[in-house]
């Protein structure tokens, strides 16, 4: 009875948790200048520099604070990746 009450526990209460932490550290390592995000405090700014354990957040503009990686709590918006340069229909051919 005991072992099924620690396997009840296990299945409902750790293994969860475990998978939201695993999630938090993704989306932590994921942080990219442009992105939009919320601290724990409920601070929202934008991310301006990323380093190693820490983030800049621009808060208003000319306003940054520094803040540890695990203080941001949700991305809002992530940075749009720059577009492709196409190649124009109205450039020239190259001549050879």
């Amino acid at each position: 009875m005991i072992a099924l009450l620690f396997v009840v526990m296990y299945f409902m209460m750790i293994r969860p948790q475990q998978k939201r932490r695993r999630e938090a550290e993704q989306m932590q390592s994921a942080l990219s200048p442009g992105d939009e995000v919320v601290t724990i405090g409920g601070l929202h700014g934008t991310v301006t520099v990323v380093e190693d354990d820490t983030v800049l957040l621009e808060v208003a503009p000319g306003v940054q604070t520094r803040y540890a990686r695990p203080a941001v709590a949700r991305v809002i918006k992530r940075a749009e990746a720059p577009a492709a340069e196409t190649i124009s229909e109205e450039a020239e051919p190259v001549k050879e």
